[in-house]
């Protein structure tokens, strides 16, 4: 999961470029990325933080009215400066491109690149082979001159031949900029136009809001299997390319966006209220004697305070957070993880004492968070701890961008509530209803018949992801597993 930014102005665009990608740090802390140009691409990118990557010299030379950015969450192992993105290549013309989701059939395509048209990839990140089969498609479609038709003729050749989930900003030297998502629309992706000038202008970026702290007052979403071009004249140019069965990532309501943000006509906060209103009517269900409410932060507070609410119990923040510390669910390796779960949350010990205590979490993915928070909340005095999710069992390895790419990760698999409680110390572990789930994220939007919940399910909506597949995903996560304990013994 990643954040994506494209800036198409008539002003210098890098302190928005800059301000925009601190909105989009949530959705990415392994590298991030700024590219600007001015008739020629200029680039920063590397390893780390926003913050930390960019200073004054650097930014000082990131010339140009037109920009894109990114920040990374890696999929597999910690990355490596050559993954940070943008990218781009010199023909035709000049294409530079960032993204978010996870191309199932990379590897493959790097293949085929390298000895049918004798290009090299270079990395381990999808949108390499993206970018290059898009100048592919290009080059073949605008002979003369480029149009919107041959731009759209190209994102079909993508869709051709690219496999999974993505969102793409790419920008044509002195041609224009275009956006595209993938044809079921897993990836979010919107489109803004700031009209503050005589001249307007236009963003792109994967939540909307980026787009609106940057001033642009027209926001939509780009829709499913549709790419929007924005020409040298700056005339836009939309449609659809490919027809799907529309299938945004849930998860993205539960976990990863903003609370703020909208996606797909769906504000993510009332999403997480909904949530928790549907879950109390299973806990309430549950008889369990309740003390009071406390969330894990920052995500799942809207859902428990919507819990205490309706069973009329009391709510507290009882867990403090250092802000100072990273998302745990998206740092590299699960040995860091482990290791920044204590220092991240601390407990107010006068919430607990002598407490039948209910914790609100998002999601219970490896359980490391869940059995560590239930430790000190023990260790501050409750009587009695119960662990609810609101979200389902995540039981499948989501290939579409998030980090979980094995069964053998998710405490969830092969295990029902009664078990995963003994496992993470809980007296009692409660989960979302998948279905229950499923509707109260839709309410707000009931145009969207159904959502990816493949990491819920097993379902795989593009229809492209083989038992082969996973097999080989699985594979290599176990050898990088144990190359990095090899590693750990070393020092």
């Amino acid at each position: 999961m990643c954040g994506v930014l494209g800036i198409f102005s008539t002003e210098p665009v890098v302190a928005r470029m800059y301000a925009g990608l601190l909105t989009l740090q949530h959705r990415g802390q392994d590298s991030a990325g700024i590219l600007t140009y001015d008739g020629r691409f200029h680039e920063k990118k590397g390893n780390g933080l926003v913050r930390d990557i960019f200073d004054e010299h650097n930014i000082s030379r990131l010339q140009g009215a037109v920009g894109l950015g990114h920040t990374r969450y890696p999929t597999v192992g910690a990355g490596s400066g050559e993954d940070a993105q943008p990218f781009w290549v010199n023909r035709p013309y000049g294409i530079a491109a960032a993204h978010n989701g996870n191309v199932v059939n990379f590897f493959e395509l790097k293949k085929e690149l390298f000895e049918k048209s004798h290009k090299i990839i270079n990395s381990n990140c999808d949108v390499e082979v993206i970018l290059n089969v898009f100048a592919e498609g290009l080059e073949r479609s605008s002979r003369r001159e480029v149009t919107a038709e041959s731009v759209f003729s190209a994102i079909r050749h993508v869709y051709k031949r690219v496999k999974g989930a993505y969102s793409v900003v790419i920008y044509i030297a002195d041609k224009g900029m275009v956006a595209f998502r993938d044809p079921y629309g897993v990836r979010p992706l919107l489109f803004g136009c700031d009209r503050r000038q005589m001249l307007p202008d236009y963003g792109f970026a994967s939540e909307s809001v980026t787009l609106d702290l940057l001033g642009f007052g027209e926001i939509r979403d780009v829709p499913p299997g549709s790419a929007i071009f924005i020409d040298a004249n700056r005339a836009v140019h939309e449609a659809r390319l490919q027809a799907a069965p529309f299938k945004p990532c849930i998860f993205e309501y539960i976990y990863f966006a903003r609370p703020d943000s909208y996606l797909n006509k769906i504000n993510v906060y009332q999403a997480r209220v909904d949530l928790g209103r549907t879950l109390a009517r299973t806990i309430q269900k549950s008889g369990l004697p309740i003390d009071v409410v406390v969330p894990v932060p920052d995500s799942s507070r809207p859902a428990a305070i919507e819990i205490a609410r309706l069973l009329k119990l009391k709510y507290r923040e009882g867990l403090v957070k250092n802000r100072y510390i990273g998302r745990t669910f998206i740092m590299p390796g699960d040995s860091v993880r482990r290791r920044t779960i204590r220092q991240k949350l601390n407990p107010i010990v006068d919430v607990f004492q002598g407490q039948r205590v209910l914790i609100v979490d998002d999601s219970i993915v490896r359980g490391n968070t869940s059995r560590s928070i239930i430790q000190m909340v023990r260790q501050s005095g409750a009587r009695s701890v119960y662990f609810v999710s609101y979200s389902a069992p995540l039981t499948y390895p989501c290939v579409y961008g998030i980090d979980m790419q094995t069964r053998s990760e998710f405490i969830a698999s092969g295990a029902g509530p009664e078990e995963i409680a003994a496992r993470i110390g809980a007296d009692r572990v409660i989960y979302q209803d998948r279905r229950d789930m499923e509707r109260a994220v839709r309410r707000q939007n009931p145009a969207i018949r159904s959502f990816c919940t493949a990491c819920f399910s097993g379902e795989y909506p593009t229809g492209d992801v083989s038992r082969v597949y996973l097999e080989q995903i699985e594979q290599e996560r176990e050898e990088l597993r144990r190359r990095q304990k090899e590693l750990a013994l070393k020092f």
